[in-house]
């Protein structure tokens, strides 16, 4: 079970190569597979790969576990796979076309002050 300081912690990491409109959504009771969905875009591929490369470096010193990857290195979205956290990092178009909050409407949204 991930702390509240986990989640503020990953939030940080995102905000640190200027992730934006970053949503966490508790999908806990709703979905067996994870806890919770961190959604965000990245304006490029570039700067995807570059919030991508921070999470992966910095999750573990939060003790938040990767446990595998998907979308590198094409980077238009990369899905991370932390176990209670998994996190969506993606392109515009993607996160537009996609629209995993919609998806995922019943999930209630988690507000954070980071």
């Amino acid at each position: 079970m991930l702390t509240d300081k986990q989640l503020q912690d990953a939030l940080k990491v995102i905000e640190e190569k200027k992730g934006h409109d970053p949503i966490l959504l508790n999908l806990q009771g709703i979905s067996t597979v994870t806890d919770y969905f961190l959604i965000v875009t990245g304006n490029t591929t570039t700067q995807v790969k570059a919030i991508t490369d921070n999470l992966l470096e910095k999750l573990p010193k939060c003790g938040v576990s990767v446990l595998h990857v998907e979308g590198l290195p094409e980077a238009k979205w990369v899905l991370i796979d932390a176990g209670d956290l998994v996190i969506h990092v993606m392109i515009p178009d993607q996160r537009d076309f996609y629209h995993l909050e919609r998806l995922w409407g019943d999930a209630k949204e988690v507000s954070f002050s980071i």
